[in-house]
């Protein structure tokens, strides 16, 4: 108040004092971390009127002694002019903008561009592995390798599909590729339809994260990259695109990205709109018996039409092929490797639909007797006891569920599964429930808020999303449902095990692939269902994990396990299912089926779904 007072409205110091807390530090604070101790510290930029600065000193300073400071009058905002007459760069920023592009000094109290980082030594290491890689190369390798690489130095921007079943070395050769073009100087963006393909890959992403495809894809869709953006700057400076797992992905995320190459390079190459991918190499990976784009509601016809080599980019595609099995060169001659070779056989013949003497895309395939587990009075017994026989022991020592899992077609004989594992393991348990709601869509004026009650929506199980309760067990192994950060592994499809259950978070073990025994905290997400059946949408918040004693079969396409117990109380329904689960081992005494059918005789034969016409332009 002043002398009449009037109230006094100090603007500067109340804008000044404003508080702004980010989302990492709010999430923090919410799980009681010590943010004190938060790396990197955040710098607060503070700006004043000339001769307004702050000034920090001790109790038994004198005034004379602090104003006559050399650096009292060396602000960070003071510097900021400095900076501007004397770079022409800083001269472009706003002082909220200044940290981008240069770093503070405290000791010296300046502004200084930030210093592009230069490592001899990674180069080095990039041309040593250029080396190294490319002379492990097969001949079927090297010659794929010399034909990206020459069209590569060409500027032929070609599209090649390399076509491969799961130990013919993909992977590897992905791996030689992106050295040798890396130790150039060039870019490369290793990118993968799945979160856990991309793990395996130098860098590798998820394409719907690297390219900003649409969730929502169509005939008519581009990626959500603006021109003169980062994203499109890198784009237009790469030299080579390698995407894996390409059959899985609907052909209308290929045809987006390619639509938005060629709009990006246009400004850079005018003849851009006449090649694939604007001129880009690009080079996808996979293999065509596994299981194609998930069409909801979709028939034979919807399914085979979604995939890439139906697409219009298809007619401008070379096919390269992988064909030497590599698991097999590591096993010394001998009973082991024939053994190998007939079920690598088996499988092989499973994808392309060669056993059953049908060729209408269902034929009932005969199992090998070794690998038949007979159906007993408790179906989900007798396959828990087989995957997982230290259990019959009372044995749940966690390190027993390394690479062991039990697969099935549908979800509900999944979720028995992980519920009769559940009770026979014995540990810490804590029960986790969500919290739904219908998400308010324009025009509905709440209708269904009002109409679908929370025991409702509680009750809702749907594949993608978690369920309402999730009661779970120290040493218990989960899989992650949600993309939650890819530099630590943390993928859709990541297996843990659980080592902690605390209020608000959960702590767990990865189990597998670069990451495997890093500790990590899973929090709640917010999660809507993406099954079209549902005539409404809502939202549940719950942890993004669910049991993984069994998945389904779908889910579990990427995996590499050690142990696989297969359990058909229906028969597989959909292109590659059988192959996909038959070949998440490599050896034959890893792989267990139980078929249920009638009780009272021997099954020794099961439905397996090809779609033969998938394979008719390769």
């Amino acid at each position: 108040m002043d002398e009449g007072g009037n109230e006094m409205v100090d603007e500067i110091n109340m804008y000044y004092d404003c508080r702004y807390i980010s989302a990492c530090e709010a999430v923090w604070r919410l799980f009681s971390f010590e943010v004190q101790y938060r790396t990197p510290p955040v710098e607060r930029l503070s700006f004043h009127l000339p001769d307004c600065q702050s000034v920090v000193f001790q109790d038994d300073d004198t005034i004379d002694h602090v104003l006559n400071r050399e650096t009292v009058g060396q602000s960070m905002f003071n510097a900021w002019f400095v900076a501007n007459q004397k770079f022409k760069e800083a001269s472009l920023l706003t002082y909220i903008e200044m940290p981008t592009k240069f770093v503070w000094k405290k000791d010296i109290r300046e502004w200084h561009p930030r210093k592009k980082g230069f490592s001899i030594g990674r180069i080095f290491y990039l041309k040593e592995d250029a080396e190294v890689l490319s002379a492990k190369l097969t001949e079927e390798q090297s010659v794929i390798y010399h034909t990206v690489i020459k069209d590569i130095a060409d500027g032929k921007g070609g599209l090649f599909f390399v076509y491969g079943y799961g130990g013919t070395g993909k992977t590897f050769l992905w791996r030689a590729l992106s050295a040798a073009i890396r130790c150039k100087g060039q870019i490369v963006l290793n990118v993968a339809s799945s979160g856990i393909a991309s793990l395996l890959l130098p860098g590798g992403r998820t394409a719907h994260s690297r390219f900003a495809i649409p969730i929502a894809i169509n005939e008519d869709s581009t990626c959500n990259i603006k021109q003169g953006s980062d994203l499109a700057e890198l784009l237009i400076k790469t030299s080579l695109i390698i995407w894996d797992e390409a059959p899985m992905m609907h052909k209308h995320c290929f045809e987006a990205l390619d639509r938005t190459m060629m709009d990006l390079l246009h400004f850079v190459d005018p003849c851009s709109e006449m090649k694939t991918f604007g001129g880009k190499t690009v080079v996808l990976g996979g293999d065509f018996r596994q299981i194609l784009p998930v069409v909801p509601k979709g028939t034979r016809q919807d399914i085979v039409s979604s995939a890439i080599n139906s697409s219009c980019l298809w007619d401008s595609c070379k096919v390269l092929r992988l064909t030497q099995n590599l698991r097999l060169s590591s096993v010394p001659n001998g009973g082991n490797r024939q053994a190998l070779q007939e079920f690598a056989d088996w499988i092989a013949n499973v994808g392309d639909g060669k056993l059953g003497g049908r060729n209408d895309g269902y034929a009932e395939v005969e199992i090998p007797k070794h690998m038949l587990l007979s159906s007993g009075a408790d179906d989900i017994k007798t396959i828990v006891h087989s995957t997982f026989p230290m259990f019959a022991n009372g044995n749940t020592d966690p390190e027993h569920l390394l690479g062991r899992a039990i697969l099935a077609p549908t979800l509900d004989v999944v979720n028995a599964v992980n519920d009769y594992m559940t009770e026979l393991h014995n540990a810490e348990s804590r029960s986790y429930f969500s919290s739904d709601a219908v998400c308010k869509a324009d025009g509905d004026n709440g209708i269904f808020g009002d109409v679908h009650t929370p025991e409702f929506l509680n009750s809702i199980r749907v594949s993608g999303l978690p369920n309402h309760t999730l009661t779970l067990k120290i040493g218990s192994p989960v899989m992650l449902m949600r993309n939650i950060d890819h530099s630590l592994g943390l993928c859709n499809g990541t297996r843990l095990i659980i080592t902690k259950l605390a209020d608000h978070v959960i702590e767990g073990e990865i189990l597998s692939g670069p990451n495997k025994g890093t500790k990590v905290l899973i929090p709640r997400m917010s999660m809507s269902p993406s099954d079209p059946r549902l005539p409404f949408k809502f939202q549940r918040r719950q942890f993004p994990i669910m049991l993984s004693y069994a998945m389904t079969i779908n889910k579990s396409q990427g995996q590499t396990l050690s142990h696989v117990g297969l359990i058909l109380k229906k028969p597989v329904f959909v292109h590659g299912q059988l192959y996909v689960a038959a070949s998440r081992v490599n050896n034959p005494d890893g792989l267990k089926i139980l078929i249920v059918k009638d009780p009272s005789s021997t099954t020794i034969s099961t439905t397996n779904v090809v779609y033969h016409e998938v394979f008719n332009n390769l």
